[in-house]
C-alpha cells in the first residue's frame, strides 16, 4: 500500500481564490492525496497567494514564512506557493523567498499532484517566467471559447468528469472538493478582465475575460446544493460582462432564474458588478426574482469625473446616484456595497469633496476605502502629480471615518425591516447569520435574539430590532423557521 501523502491548502485573498483552492483540492484528492486542515499535519503546505495590493502580498509572504517555520517542528516537509502572487512574479518570487520550496503558476494546476510529488521528493520544478496572460487568448471575445481549452483557467474545471477523476459525490460532481462545511459557497462565472483600469494589474496575470458555459455553472451549483450549500455567490473579475464571449451579453439575466430553481438552494448572490455596464434587464432580474438576492456589489472606486477618467473609468456622482435611485425604486431594501480609492494621482480637494457628496447621498450598506499606492506594471504608476504619502493617509482616515458613520446610519435605517437570515454559526456566543443585503465576510452580519430550534444552514425570517455599527440585531418571527419562499427578498 503506498505511503499516505497529506496536503493542506492555505487560502488568502478573494472568493475567486477560494474556488481555485477547491479545484486544486479536487485534483489532489482524485490523485490520492489526503487533505488536512492544519498545515502542521501536512507533508506539503500549499499557500494560495494574493497578488492584488501591497498589503495582500505582505499577508501572502507572511503565510509562506509561517508555513516554512513548521518544517523541522512538525510533519511539514515542503511549502509551495500558488495563486496570483506566484503567477505574477514567478522566478522573482522564488529568488526573493527561498523559504518556498516551489513557486507554481496557473499552468501547473493541471499537473499539481506531480508537481507536489516532485518537490516532496527533493526535486526542483523550475519557477515560471511571468507573461502577460491577456495575450494568450484572441482579442475578439467571440473567438476565445475555441482557444480556452489550451489556456490554464483556474476554477474552470469541467463538470461531468469521468469516474475516478471527479470526487465521488454524485453524477454531476465537478473537479472540486469543498474545504469547509459552510452553507455558502462561491461559484466562478468567468475569469479575467477586459477593462483597463489604470490602477489595476489583475488582467495582466489573470488574463482576458472568458465565461464559463452556463451548463457548467448550473451543474456545479446543483452539486453544491447536494453537498448542503444553501447560498451561492457568483464571482469573477466582472460579472456584468458574463456571456459576451458566448454571443449573449444578457446571458446572466437568463441564467439567474435557472440557478434560483436549483433544488435545495435558498439564495443566489451576484458580486463584482461594473456600474458602467449595468443594464435595465439585469436590474429587473436582480430585484424581482425569488431567491435572487437584491444585492449590488458595485465597483464605483470614485465619483469625481476627472479622477474616474484618470482611472480609465466612467460615470460621475449624479449618474451613480441615479443608478442607485433606479435600483431602490424597484427594491427599496436592496443592499449596495462598494470600494473607493482616495489619494489617486491628481486628486484635488474638490475631487475629494465630490466623493464625499456621493457617499453622503448613496446610503451604502458597506464601504471599503483604500489609500492609493503604486502597483508596478500599471498605467497609474507612471502618472505625475502623485500626492504625498501623508496626504493620502490623511484622506484615507478622513473618508474612512465618514464611511463608518454612514454605514452605521444605513444600518439604523433598517430598524423595523423584515430580513431573511441565513444562519451561519450557532455557539455559546450566539446565533449569527446574514441577510440578503450582506455578503460573506465583507458586509456585516445579523445577531438573532433567539436561537431556539436553529441550526447552521436554516433560513429565518426576522425583524430588525437593533444595530451595532454595520451589524444588525434581529428577532426571529413566529413560524419563520426554514422559510424559503422569499429567501432572496
Amino acid at each position: 500500500m503506498p505511503e499516505r501523502r497529506t496536503v493542506a491548502l492555505v487560502t488568502l485573498g478573494c472568493a475567486r481564490n477560494e474556488v481555485d483552492s477547491e479545484e486544486l483540492a479536487g485534483r489532489l484528492e482524485a490523485d490520492g492525496w489526503d487533505l488536512v486542515e492544519d498545515a502542521a499535519e501536512a507533508d506539503v503546505a500549499v499557500v494560495n497567494t494574493c497578488g492584488f495590493v501591497e498589503a495582500a502580498k505582505k499577508d501572502s509572504v507572511d503565510a509562506l514564512l509561517e508555513a516554512n517555520d513548521l518544517k523541522g517542528h512538525s510533519r511539514t516537509q515542503a511549502v509551495v506557493a500558488v495563486g496570483c502572487m506566484a503567477e505574477r512574479y514567478g522566478k522573482e518570487l522564488a529568488e526573493a523567498l527561498p523559504e518556498a520550496d516551489g513557486v507554481l503558476g496557473f499552468d501547473d494546476y493541471a499537473d499539481i499532484s506531480d508537481r507536489l510529488q516532485t518537490i516532496l521528493n527533493g526535486g526542483i520544478h523550475a519557477s515560471h517566467t511571468p507573461r502577460d496572460r491577456r495575450k494568450l487568448l484572441p482579442i475578439s471575445p467571440a473567438e476565445r471559447q475555441d482557444s480556452a481549452a489550451e489556456v490554464a483557467l483556474p476554477g474552470h474545471a469541467p463538470v461531468d468528469l469521468p469516474d475516478g477523476l471527479a470526487p465521488a459525490s454524485g453524477p454531476r460532481a465537478p473537479l472540486r472538493r469543498r474545504l469547509d462545511g459552510a452553507p455558502v459557497a462561491s461559484v466562478k462565472l468567468a475569469s479575467g478582465c477586459d477593462r483597463r483600469c489604470s490602477f489595476c494589474a489583475i488582467p495582466s496575470f489573470r488574463g482576458s475575460f472568458i465565461s464559463r458555459r452556463p451548463s457548467d455553472v448550473l451543474n456545479e451549483t446543483r452539486w453544491l446544493a447536494e453537498q448542503g450549500v444553501k447560498e451561492i455567490m457568483l464571482v469573477s473579475e466582472n460579472n456584468t460582462s458574463y456571456g459576451k464571449d458566448l454571443g449573449d451579453i444578457r446571458l446572466l439575466e437568463s441564467l439567474l432564474p435557472e440557478l434560483a430553481e436549483v433544488d435545495g438552494l435558498e439564495r443566489v448572490r451576484v458580486s463584482y458588478l461594473q456600474p458602467a455596464e449595468m443594464r435595465p434587464g439585469l436590474i429587473d432580474v436582480l430585484t424581482s426574482t425569488p431567491k435572487i438576492a437584491p444585492y449590488f456589489d458595485l465597483s464605483f472606486q470614485h465619483s469625481a469625473p476627472g479622477v474616474l477618467r484618470a482611472m480609465r473609468r466612467f460615470g460621475d456622482t449624479d449618474r451613480f446616484l441615479e443608478l442607485l435611485d433606479t435600483i431602490r425604486s424597484k427594491a427599496p431594501q436592496a443592499g449596495v456595497r462598494s470600494n473607493f480609492i482616495v489619494g489617486f494621482p491628481g486628486e484635488s480637494a474638490d475631487d475629494l469633496a465630490e466623493l464625499e457628496r456621493f457617499l453622503n447621498g448613496a446610503r451604502l450598506d458597506a464601504i471599503g476605502v483604500f489609500g492609493y499606492s503604486d502597483e508596478e506594471g500599471t498605467e497609474a504608476a507612471t502618472y505625475e502629480n502623485k500626492l504625498d504619502e501623508d496626504v493620502v493617509a490623511e484622506r484615507l482616515a478622513r473618508v474612512s471615518r465618514l464611511a463608518e458613520e454612514l454605514v452605521s446610519q444605513r444600518a439604523e435605517e433598517r430598524l423595523g425591516e423584515t430580513v431573511h437570515v441565513l444562519v451561519e454559526s450557532v455557539d455559546e456566543d450566539g446565533v449569527y447569520g446574514r441577510g440578503a443585503h450582506q455578503a460573506p465576510e465583507t458586509d456585516g452580519q445579523v445577531l438573532l435574539t433567539s436561537g431556539e430550534g436553529l441550526s447552521v444552514g436554516r433560513m429565518v425570517e426576522a425583524k430588525v430590532v437593533g444595530t451595532e455599527g454595520v451589524d444588525l440585531v434581529a428577532e426571529p418571527l413566529t413560524g419563520s423557521l426554514g422559510c424559503s419562499e422569499e429567501a432572496g427578498r
